[in-house]
């Protein structure tokens, strides 16, 4: 599916976002989520080399966050399921925790 070339399907995708992420408002278990821009700068190693971005392939491309307040890894994953990116094949979503960093 290309939803840029529909506003229709786009649009009932963004309404699914609102809904999934609207749902997790409500359980209060959402704290944040942006898309990231494409654009960017990577500085690299101890020579402090700056490259412009984009850094990797578009199939690999990181294209956002969420966090979400949890009780489980689990129930994180169960939270990743609900992901309306995946819809599209191709698309994947990552779970990670956040470590505290406790000094």
């Amino acid at each position: 599916r290309n939803l840029q070339q529909s506003p229709e399907l786009w649009q009932q995708h963004m309404q699914k976002w609102m809904k999934w992420m609207g749902g997790l408002t409500e359980q209060g278990k959402f704290v944040a989520a942006q898309p990231l821009d494409q654009s960017g700068r990577m500085v690299t190693g101890d020579h402090k080399v700056i490259t412009d971005g984009p850094f990797i392939e578009g199939k690999e491309m990181v294209g956002g966050y969420m966090i979400c307040k949890i009780d489980s890894y689990e129930e994180a994953v169960e939270i990743a399921k609900g992901c309306p990116i995946l819809e599209f094949e191709e698309c994947k979503v990552e779970v990670r925790l956040l470590q505290d960093m406790a000094m």
